[in-house]
């Protein structure tokens, strides 16, 4: 960022990661943190100061990580690339000795060969800052190696520098899972996409190891995702490596975060699964949360989940792919969920994440997209359905009033 820049109060200027298709849901979610970015590929792209994204990393739900950016130039020959990165300010980000690890990709320039392009960067962060560039961080560095992000394209540089450490979905309660696991960023994207903010009963008929009711319950309580343990705890933020980092500013926002987390869930959250050995790793996980006094869990079939309202939203991520291999079984499953809600849960809202519109139609909730991304490696569908108060069973469209 240049001096003009600084003067005009533009601030530096970060990238939230987000998954494929998801951009929007973080934007939406960004801007309830009180940023105001720009929905562009992969992510979010804002302007603010240091404060600024220490909160963000600190409390957002849905993206992956934060990118601060450190530079931009133009290289068409390996001399120019040792002459402009001889003049990024690596020392702003790391110290002697400090591990550091290049993630380079290159599209479309002369400069293709991506180790080449990391040789001549590590040299410079060596002599620049005197750090040591590791291919691999050791399990004695943990997260400790700072990640700078390279891109090129077109012969053009963004150089970008990591501020979270480990991925932001990693909130450190889910050391159990079930089979095909949610990553706590995908269910917490079902919940922003819900418009769920813990004012209504919530249900996940199929729970499994319980990302999605711990992730609404750390909502409704507004505990931070980087505060989601008993005693609150801040994890660890790459951004407090750096040798500029305030951390007595720091350290007063998490006091500030902290004291607006509220004593309990204002209503019902429930989680059910058929299998006892997934609830019991749910209460595990919702234990470390520091939320397992908000969520009332169940083994019990899915036809036979507890609902604890007349309204509410219903919020799942169903069986599929690899975790039910016959068709037909599938089919049978997706249409007897169809059923309970229209049978029990007529005044529910359903948001679920689908891996095939075939399967929505079996339930005949008459769902409309709201945003596609990928799962596990498999393409997947964030879908809606109102309520089915005053409905024919026909998976007409309906209204959640």
């Amino acid at each position: 960022m240049s001096k003009a820049e600084r003067a005009t109060g533009l601030g530096e200027e970060f990238f939230a990661v987000s998954a494929p298709g998801l951009e929007a849901v973080v934007a939406a979610e960004l801007k309830g943190l009180g940023v105001n970015g720009e929905v562009v590929p992969g992510g979010v792209v804002w302007r603010g100061g240091i404060a600024g994204m220490r909160r963000v990393n600190l409390n957002v739900r849905t993206a992956a990580r934060v990118l601060m950016r450190v530079c931009e130039f133009r290289a068409r020959t390996f001399f120019e690339l040792e002459r402009h990165a001889a003049r990024v300010p690596w020392s702003r980000f790391v110290g002697p000795g400090a591990p550091v690890q290049l993630r380079v990709t290159s599209r479309k320039s002369r400069l293709y060969h991506e180790g080449a392009i990391a040789e001549r960067l590590a040299r410079a962060v060596a002599e620049s800052a005197g750090a040591r560039v590791v291919e691999r961080v050791t399990e004695e560095e943990g997260d400790a190696a700072q990640l700078f992000v390279v891109r090129v394209n077109r012969d053009d540089f963004t150089v970008s520098a990591d501020t979270s450490g480990a991925l932001l979905h990693r909130r450190g309660y889910r050391q159990e899972v079930a089979r095909a696991p949610l990553r706590e960023n995908l269910a917490a994207a079902l919940l922003e996409a819900a418009g769920w903010r813990g004012a209504a009963p919530l249900l996940d008929p199929f729970c499994g190891s319980g990302t999605i009711p711990i992730e609404a319950a750390l909502m409704a309580r507004r505990i931070p995702p980087g505060l989601a343990n008993p005693e609150h705890r801040s994890r660890r933020y790459a951004f407090e490596r750096w040798p500029e980092h305030d951390e007595a500013g720091w350290q007063r926002e998490v006091e500030e975060a902290r004291s607006g987390i509220r004593e309990a869930a204002a209503v019902a959250i429930v989680g059910s699964d058929r299998s006892a050995a997934a609830v019991r790793a749910a209460r595990g996980n919702a234990e470390r949360a520091g939320v397992a006094g908000d969520i009332d869990f169940e083994v019990v079939a899915m036809s036979r989940a507890p609902v604890p309202a007349e309204r509410g939203v219903l919020v799942t991520n169903p069986p599929y792919g690899v975790r039910v291999t016959v068709d037909e079984a599938m089919r049978r499953l997706y249409a007897e969920f169809g059923g309970l809600v229209r049978a029990r849960m007529s005044g529910w809202r359903v948001v679920m994440l689908s891996p095939d519109a075939k399967l929505e139609r079996e339930t005949r909730l008459g769902f409309r997209v709201i945003a596609e991304t990928r799962n596990g490696g498999i393409p997947v569908r964030l879908v809606e359905a109102g309520p089915q108060r005053g409905r024919e069973n026909d998976g007409g469209p309906g209204r959640y009033d």
